[in-house]
């Protein structure tokens, strides 16, 4: 506890001096002169620890938050004089200052402030009703932030405070422990006489602001008719926490209990409502189980589960909040895409509206410490993905190659027991992945960190007899591990494979992750191997492998244990669920389970902060995942880009939900969230289409050079080389632009060129049906097209008088297909914009923009316009400009297969592939794009 005690008067003392100025010796004069005025904290003192952490804090910033809000029938009333008096809100400040950076608890403090100020004064005589939704970024604290809110609130007045949890009552435990030690500052327990004070409880004790509680912490805590009638609601008194599941059951019980116990009247229609106290509702994981997308939630074994069903948890979620005169509810959700598949549904009189966030939508920024999706698998950019942390390592052995033998085969039953060759009977890259986590505690352990918990999460199927077996395989592998390097008895070989996973893979990752991730990694030496081999010895006997079973003592371990932190490897399936934290996760072994977007998201508890020890993190998982998790991040990307823009032009959410519920990226997504087979309607305005996932097939990447052909030839003379006058600069391309192309020649082209099935956005069938559709209502009529050469591979030939030289884009790798990162370079996209056109893209790009560290590094804003900004001048107009919504920009590439760093790709013809930037418009067009599920299933089996 004295590192924690010196680190935060530390902090207090650092606040005084100029940011720029904070460096180790001033940190280390600042520990002096906390430890002079208090000598006992030496006793135990970790100086570099504590240097660490706080060069750590003080190096950190934070982006900034975006909101759509709509503000009909809403009073602003939050300003500063309101806050003089906010007990709730204070302590817990002062308990996350001991914790984390103070920037980053101001950063808290500014998104909460405005996260309720777009709620209703709860003050206010009724009735209100206002609805929002936060996306943050995946791990990235959303429970620290609504506890924020949830503190704030009750200072305000709120006197209700609902939070749905989860499916399973380890991630409801969680988050009532969560919430005991920010909010009510006590340990809550079935029997409330023992009150033990925790986190908050401890800075403000006093017992007159005590908030009172319905639900516990244990595995039964959830809410319970026979407690709750005990219990005495009273306006006056202090605020009410309940913390239930997302459970039918549950939730038919709760609303049953606020009719007959909490209603003081009734409405026109004699429903009984709640008049006097005005009700907080928050939503964790929002786009789970209570959005009413016609979806079913099934169990292991494929039966749907009743108790999860999201039609029922939607319709008692808007009962509940229909139950009172004055409500607020905020959904948090860390999947952008959430709140495209909330439809607009028929207000009832029980129910009252859905659940759409109709008065606002915040997108949170992260802090620069956050590691998320784009800082491991980077981002989409014109030279390829972005450097990401060099933590990922392929899993190839789990599976034969035909998929259906080996160890752990795709489609494996309920009952499969798995088999492997080896005698540890798990393949050697688990071997390997826990051989890293054995080094990547012992070397937190050397760091100073070693009362900090460590975890590593196994997932590798959903049926619970299989995990049985692999937790013990892996158990008896530890067990092995464990007796040879703590007895010294056939030792040899284990030592022999763990110095050589120390020094062929850690120590070449510490010193990549300090070169080209400074922010993030911490500039110490790594040990010696003699210290780590030691520190290995110490721990091994502390690790404990675990069976995660969904009951809360998945989550009160962590928090119950006291002195030197778990070691812990978790094996579980579905009920490592959405949302629950394994504290301080080192290292991840992931395969493909047939529920394929609940695995996507559950590899997402691997991201987060990682303070001190990232560069010790590991990643295992197939090249299949890791390529669906670069598809998720790109299109959480592109609609973040989209939210900003929108927010920056004053958009509504209901504006912005239309828009987002006929957006492309459903055609990555929806394969994610799959169900019965039906049809998607999308429209591509305001949208690029690249191709960057290409045939490897000769004839039908000959088929593709001919359609480029005849169509160029029938273009006739254009501009060679073209220039244009961009701000201060004059930029250039090499190759031809023709302006004035009619649409029909472009679907033509179109529906000559074969896209590649897997190119999940890019279907040239569905591009040309959709432009021919525009052309009907007189949009995308006039085209300008360009062919983009000056690449350094070979010359070829489009037509007579036009030679182009092919462009380098380097392979990933992918079987049987050339996939590529971006085809298209963010300038070429601006090529058919005048010069007054460009400046008013660029002048709205700088007005949308936002810093956001786990977006991209930059802390300056863009010198070139974005692509949502070209598209939107082009066919709507701003700033200025009037809109083109008839000219759409059709660009063409050639690729040398040569030049793409991948021995299969060689003798290849040229390969073609093409980029479409369609003009935003207002028409409201759309095609529709029958999902195909038959294959899919197949495949992948059945998604919740």
């Amino acid at each position: 506890m004295s590192n924690q005690s010196v680190i935060k008067f530390a902090q207090e003392l650092l606040l005084n001096e100029e940011r720029n100025t904070v460096s180790p010796a001033l940190i280390n004069a600042k520990i002096d002169q906390v430890l002079a005025f208090q000598p006992s904290w030496q006793n135990g003192f970790d100086r570099e620890a504590a240097i660490a952490e706080l060069v750590r804090r003080f190096s950190l910033w934070v982006g900034t938050d975006s909101t759509i809000h709509n503000d009909d029938g809403h009073k602003p009333w939050l300003e500063a004089a309101r806050k003089t008096d906010w007990r709730y809100w204070q302590r817990y400040r002062e308990y996350l200052e001991s914790r984390m950076s103070v920037l980053a608890v101001d950063a808290l403090d500014r998104s909460t402030d405005t996260i309720l100020g777009m709620l209703e004064d709860p003050l206010r005589e009724g009735p209100w009703d206002r609805r929002g939704l936060v996306v943050g970024h995946v791990q990235s604290g959303k429970t620290g932030n609504y506890t924020g809110l949830v503190c704030k609130a009750a200072d305000a007045g709120y006197k209700i405070i609902i939070v749905l949890a989860g499916l399973h009552n380890n991630l409801r435990s969680q988050t009532q422990m969560r919430l005991d030690e920010g909010f009510l500052g006590y340990e809550t327990r079935p029997i409330a006489d023992d009150i033990r004070e925790i986190g908050v409880g401890l800075i403000d004790r006093d017992p007159a602001i005590r908030p009172n509680y319905v639900t516990n912490r244990t595995n039964n805590g959830d809410f319970n008719t026979a407690r709750a009638n005990t219990l005495g609601i009273t306006p006056e008194q202090r605020p009410w926490l309940f913390v239930v599941k997302k459970n039918k059951t549950i939730l038919t019980r709760l609303l049953a209990w606020i009719r007959h116990h909490v209603a003081d009247n009734q409405d026109a229609n004699g429903r009984k409502v709640v008049r006097r106290l005005p009700l907080l509702l928050i939503d964790d994981e929002a786009d789970h189980a209570s959005v009413d997308t016609g979806e079913q939630i099934f169990d292991e074994n494929g039966l749907p589960d009743e108790e999860h069903e999201p039609t029922a948890i939607n319709s008692l979620t808007r009962k509940i909040l229909n139950t009172f005169v004055r409500s607020a509810y905020v959904g948090y959700t860390a999947t952008p895409f959430a709140n495209i598949f909330i439809h607009e549904r028929g207000q009832t009189a029980e129910e009252g509206p859905d659940l759409f966030p109709s008065a606002f939508i915040a997108n949170l920024a992260a802090p620069s410490t956050y590691v998320g999706p784009a800082q491991i698998f980077g981002l989409r950019s014109d030279a390829g993905r972005t450097l990401g942390l060099p933590l990922y390592r392929e899993i190839k052995d789990h599976v034969s190659e035909d998929g259906k033998g080996g160890w752990m085969p795709h489609t494996h039953k309920n009952g499969y027991v798995p088999v492997s060759e080896r005698d540890t009977g798990i393949p050697e890259s688990l071997e390997r992945a826990i051989e890293s986590f054995l080094i990547s505690c012992a070397v937190r352990k050397l760091r100073g960190q070693g009362a900090a918990h460590c975890s590593m999460l196994v997932h590798v199927t959903r049926f619970t007899s299989v995990q049985k077996i692999v937790h013990q395989r892996v158990e008896e592998h530890v067990l092995s591990l464990r007796q040879r390097l703590v007895r010294r008895i056939g030792h040899e070989d284990a030592e022999a494979r763990l110095e050589h996973l120390w020094n062929s893979d850690f120590l070449p990752t510490i010193e990549s992750a300090r070169r080209n991730f400074p922010s993030f990694v911490d500039q110490m030496d790594p040990p010696a191997w003699s210290d780590v081999l030691e520190s290995v010895r110490l721990i091994v006997a502390d690790v404990d492998v675990r069976m995660i079973n969904g009951t809360a003592k998945d989550a009160l371990d962590y928090a119950d244990q006291t002195g030197p932190g778990l070691k812990v490897i978790a094996v579980g399936g579905d009920k490592l669920s959405r949302g629950l934290t394994l504290e301080g996760l080192c290292v991840s072994y992931f395969l493909r389970t047939s529920k394929m977007y609940d695995t996507l998201m559950q590899m997402g508890r691997w991201f987060g902060y990682r303070p001190g020890y990232i560069d010790l993190c590991r990643l295992y998982t197939t090249a299949e995942l890791a390529d669906w998790f670069g598809h998720i991040a790109d299109a959480a990307e592109e609609l973040r880009e989209e939210f900003d823009i929108m927010a920056a032009s004053g958009a509504t959410p209901r504006e912005y939900g239309l828009k987002v519920q006929s957006h492309p990226v459903l055609l990555v997504t929806s394969r994610l969230k799959m169900r019965a087979a039906k049809s998607l309607m999308l429209s591509f305005s305001g949208q690029v289409s690249e191709t960057v996932t290409l045939f490897t097939d000769p004839a039908i990447l000959a088929r593709n050079l001919d359609a480029a052909r005849q169509f160029v030839s029938r273009l006739g003379d254009g501009e060679d080389d073209p220039e244009r006058n961009r701000g201060e600069t004059t930029q250039r391309w090499q190759g031809r632009l023709w302006e004035g192309v009619a649409g029909s020649d472009v679907i033509a082209f179109l529906n000559g060129y074969k896209t590649h099935p897997v190119a999940y956005k890019v279907n040239s069938i569905l591009l040309a049906e959709f432009i021919g559709k525009m052309n009907a209502v007189g949009e995308l009529t006039k085209w300008t097209v360009a062919v983009i050469g000056g690449g350094r591979g070979e010359s070829c030939s489009l037509s007579d008088g036009l030679s182009v030289s092919m462009l380098k884009r380097a392979s990933e790798g992918a079987e049987g297909r050339y996939s590529i990162g971006r085809l298209l370079s963010p300038r070429d996209e601006g090529l058919d914009l005048n010069a007054a056109e460009w400046n008013a893209a660029l002048s709205a790009t700088q007005a949308s923009w936002k810093p956001d560290p786990a977006r991209s590094k930059s802390t300056e804003a863009p010198s070139e316009p974005s692509g949502p900004a070209i598209r939107r001048v082009r066919g709507e107009g701003i700033n200025g400009q009037d809109g083109h919504p008839e000219r759409g920009l059709l660009l063409l590439y050639l690729l040398d297969p040569a030049q793409a760093d991948d021995a299969r790709l060689a003798g290849l013809p040229p390969v073609v592939g093409f980029g479409i930037s369609f003009p935003a418009s207002e028409s409201g067009t759309k095609v529709e794009y029958k999902v195909n599920n038959v294959a899919w299933m197949q495949e992948y089996g059945g998604a919740d």
